[in-house]
């Protein structure tokens, strides 16, 4: 189970790929920001403005202007954020505003420390700390007003950004109230932890499908993107790339042909002392269109170097050989003795389940521009961890983190591609090459195989029932490439049990399930060959999207070898014993759920139809929402899979927007259903074979099937909606394969000849 992140402290200063950090101080990762050139849009509120928080400022026109620590890539963070604050501090919905944060450290995750968005931490790990800022504003908005009306704050009524007095029907506007300037009360970190909050019976806000503030902005063409920037003077940059992922390295440039091209000013080889790259050249002209051509007519001459003869296969064999070692990789979950129980067990299950290379490809493609005004560096980008990729931008400019000024732009998707920061490495080092700023955009081209992926993964799953057909033991083993150490910052790994150090535990969450198994061993196995040759990131979803994949398959596959119901012996593992309590109560409950929605059980279906369930607790165990899955699915006898309508319950605890949420749950759902069907990616050669969407083809609009979404609210605390659907998806739509026409897949995707195999065998 992963500590979160409270100090980016690095350990090193070792400029490795998976330990590069820059920049130490007594508090951690020094996050670059000098104060100076901001964009007027991030820039200090002015004086006059009532800022009872870090987060939001009340102008004297009475307007609330949140400022979102998130990234905001199409889920609507920021909405959700001012909606939070908006419910506690009393403000009508009208007057609320939000803007996006630069990497100033005083807009640091409350929680983890770090400016990150992923994990579908915002809302959970923010709920409090927006609700608390909220809360402070009002009262000291009350305090003022009582001050000026002269009468006791207590008997005040805060309601649509007025504050009331019904008594003496005196009534003042939050406007009016900043306007007087009698709103100075400070907090303390104490006083906001005394704050006494609404009870969730008590909102008027929260649980309302407010529309989201950014999308008139995105509608009229205000909202800019990083693909938007436009600055004085900027130059363009174009990537050519090495046909290997990585590993490669430049040995001679000529651009002879290159100089013939219009505009053209540069050819720039990438020396990134920070590794995030290797053999990269960037083309810089004065027009994207020029840098393009001119990108096209360099002639290069690589070192393919250690990579350059990997394929998937060999990744794949290198996975089974390491699972295949008694003493490779380390424990994540070690709960009693799954080998003594297999000796004695009635019946023993195996089973090997694969997923393949997945590419985020978000619509907007990778960019940055970077600009150097005197010693200060500026990059406008849109980006999901502005604390690691500040320390990357640094590190590429060979200049402290503090002179780095990361200007947060609308992400066009993310996904967690932009997680990353290999774009800003070409846009930095062109500019200070060139001495002019630069603006470099990927070709979708350049996105696909440089991606960084979720990883190709082999899982062998073991396990053993009782006479009586109860699970008693199950061993699953995870080998994949190891994306979070890929990052190198220590917090954001986690201890082993078996104490044989830390272990990537965003490449194993989901196998500790909320299922009362007695003895139970997880082993997280790192494939260094595959770490090397396809430096993986954080996919939407991240380890449950293959972890539960395997889980979910093998409850199925259990139950059909004891002749039990897949969905009631779902409900026996969930009795929540022990350590299982509650959570998996929960999950239990919204299978039910799903269960009931879709009809599962009461229907007769076609020949060659059927229904298959999963439920799962993503994103992690301690930071779940619980979600299931039932798929309906048609299979031709061709082995081509139809699904036909998915039914999704997720229990989020509190929600803020419903519209929102049910819009999150139905593109994770699709997502999934993508990813389960269609989205496979292969490595040739040491380099990525599909380049564009005609050869890597995520699901179409043509192949969509009836959504439909039960959003559990119960008042518990928020969870996050953005993954989890994700996660349900495949293993529900593989065990519904197996009900409709008795076909057994184990690899992602489930494609038409894998499942007609299936039916053969």
């Amino acid at each position: 189970m992963n500590k979160h992140v409270k100090n980016l402290a690095p350990e090193t200063t070792d400029l490795s790929r998976r330990s590069f950090l820059v920049g130490t101080a007594a508090t951690g990762l020094v996050l670059g920001y000098a104060g100076s050139g901001i964009d007027q849009a991030l820039a200090a509120p002015a004086a006059a403005n009532f800022e009872p928080s870090v987060w939001y400022a009340i102008a004297p026109d009475g307007l609330v202007t949140v400022t979102c620590g998130k990234a905001d890539m199409g889920q609507h963070v920021a909405s959700t954020m001012a909606q939070i604050v908006a419910e506690e501090l009393g403000a009508n919905w009208k007057d609320m505003r939000v803007q996006l944060a630069s990497n100033d450290p005083k807009f640091n995750d409350p929680v983890l420390g770090a400016q990150i968005t992923g994990g579908s931490w915002s809302t959970m790990m923010n709920f409090d700390a927006m609700s608390r800022a909220g809360a402070a504003g009002r009262i000291a908005l009350t305090e003022a007003a009582a001050a000026s009306m002269g009468v006791p704050a207590s008997e005040l009524v805060v309601r649509a950004s007025t504050i009331s007095h019904p008594k003496s029907k005196k009534s003042m506007s939050f406007a009016e109230v900043v306007k007087s300037g009698k709103a100075t009360k400070t907090f303390t970190a104490d006083d906001l932890k005394a704050i006494k909050l609404k009870s969730p019976d008590q909102y008027t806000m929260i649980g309302v499908s407010v529309p989201q503030l950014d999308i008139p902005l995105k509608v009229n063409g205000t909202a800019k993107y990083g693909i938007d920037v436009m600055l004085p003077g900027m130059v363009y940059g174009a990537l050519v790339t090495p046909p290997v992922r990585y590993g490669a390295t430049v040995k001679a440039v000529d651009d002879s042909a290159a100089k013939k091209v219009p505009g053209f000013i540069r050819a720039v080889t990438l020396d990134d002392k920070t590794t995030t790259t290797t053999g990269w050249v960037v083309a810089v002209a004065n027009t994207y269109a020029n840098a393009k051509k001119a990108a096209a007519a360099l002639k290069i001459d690589y070192d393919g170097g250690p990579n350059a003869k990997l394929s998937s296969e060999s990744l794949l064999t290198e996975a089974k050989r390491l699972q295949g070692l008694s003493d490779s990789g380390q424990f994540f979950v070690k709960d009693g003795d799954p080998n003594a129980a297999f000796g004695t067990a009635a019946k023993v299950l195996e089973a090997e389940y694969t997923t393949n290379i997945n590419i985020h490809a978000p619509m907007e493609p990778m960019n940055a521009t970077a600009e150097f005004k005197g010693d200060i560096l500026h990059i406008y980008s849109g980006n999901q961890f502005a604390t690691r990729s500040g320390a990357i931008a640094a590190g590429a400019a060979g200049i402290d983190p503090k002179f780095v000024v990361m200007h947060q732009m609308w992400l066009g998707g993310g996904f967690g591609r932009r997680l990353d920061a290999d774009m800003m490495v070409p846009a930095v080092q062109a500019a200070k090459a060139v001495g002019k700023p630069v603006k470099v955009i990927y070709t979708r081209e350049n996105d696909m195989t440089m991606d960084f992926s979720r990883p190709l993964t082999y899982q062998k799953v073991k396990a053993g029932v009782d006479g009586d057909g109860k699970l008693v033991a199950l061993s699953h083993d995870v080998v994949s490439a190891w994306p979070t150490q890929r990052w190198g910052i220590p917090d954001f790994l986690s201890p082993s049990v078996d104490k044989k150090g830390p272990l990537d535990a965003f490449t194993v969450n989901g196998s500790d399930f909320f299922y009362t198994v007695p003895n139970h061993y997880v082993r997280a196995i790192k494939n260094e060959m595959a770490h090397n040759a396809t430096p993986s990131g954080q996919l939407r979803s991240v380890a449950p999207g293959w972890t539960f994949w395997a889980v979910e398959s093998m409850v199925d596959e259990i139950a059909h070898a004891t002749g039990k119901d897949p969905a009631l012996l779902r409900v026996e593992l969930l009795d929540g014993k022990g350590k299982n309590d509650g959570g998996a109560q929960r999950l239990r409950n919204t299978l039910l759920a799903a269960m009931g929605l879709a009809g599962y059980g009461t229907k007769q279906l076609p020949k060659g139809e059927g229904m298959g369930v999963a439920c799962v607790s993503s994103q992690e165990r301690a930071t779940a929402s619980w979600t299931a899955c039932v798929a309906h699915v048609a299979v031709a006898p061709s082995g081509e899979v139809t699904v036909k309508k998915l039914t999704v319950a997720t229990d989020v605890g509190t929600q803020v927007n419903p519209d929102g949420i049910r819009a999150q749950v139905e593109g994770a759902a699709l997502w999934g259903m993508s990813l389960a069907l269609f989205e496979k990616a292969t490595l040739k050669d040491g380099g990525i074979e599909q380049t564009n969407f005609d050869s890597y083809t995520p699901l179409r609009m043509s192949q969509l099937p009836e959504v439909a979404v039960n959003v559990i609210a119960n008042g518990e605390k928020a969870t996050g909606v953005g993954e989890p659907a994700v996660t349900v998806v495949a293993p529900a739509i593989g065990n519904a394969v197996f009900n409709a026409v008795g076909a057994r897949v184990r690899g992602l995707p489930i494609t038409a000849e894998a499942v007609k195999a299936a039916m053969k065998a």
